[in-house]
């Protein structure tokens, strides 16, 4: 089985599954947002990562609910840490920084904060509320995070229910020439 096999059983294994308190499930979460990601003409890369950026809530084995019981599933770091035997930081890097995006919006834009879902407000007090002066010029010195942010903003957006966009094979040419096998 290739890598890009392994992306598609793991979403047609879990794809189904609630995206964390969203109106949409995995699988229609990251085509929503690798199609956001298209649209803008984004890199392939790129459009991977908005994909793929929420690949760790496929791969671990923590519930669903997760969240409701205090818990940080840390799924970017553990997407990145699974995607790092595939491809490089222009992939690995906006899925690892999606999180600390959020916490960095939330410390520069007042309204950014003011209209995050009810879920993703959950989530940011469990991921560290948002940064301090010296976390966000720390974030500020990754060459990816402005990648991270535009991530950010399209994961934000993907949460349309019933939003007709491209099937995951549609990715496919993108996933074979991005992910490479170790």
């Amino acid at each position: 089985m290739t890598v890009v096999d392994e992306v598609c059983e793991l979403f047609a294994r879990r794809g189904h599954e609630a995206y964390v308190g969203e109106p949409v499930s995995q699988l229609e979460h990251g085509l929503q947002a690798a199609h956001l990601a298209e649209q803008e003409g984004a890199s392939d890369a790129l459009v991977v990562a908005a994909l793929l950026h929420d690949i760790g809530h496929l791969l671990h084995k923590l519930p669903e609910d997760a969240a409701d019981h205090g818990i940080d599933t840390r799924h970017e770091a553990i997407g990145r840490a699974w995607l790092a035997r595939y491809c490089g930081p222009e992939v690995t890097e906006p899925i690892r920084l999606h999180v600390p995006a959020k916490r960095y919006l939330c410390a520069t834009d007042p309204q950014y904060l003011a209209g995050l879902s009810p879920a993703s407000t959950q989530s940011l007090r469990l991921q560290g509320g948002p940064f301090t002066a010296e976390e966000k010029a720390e974030f500020e010195r990754n060459p990816y995070y402005r990648d991270a942010v535009t991530l950010r903003r399209w994961d934000d957006l993907a949460k349309i229910p019933n939003l007709s966009v491209p099937e995951l094979e549609h990715y496919r040419p993108r996933l074979e020439q991005v992910l490479h096998e170790a």
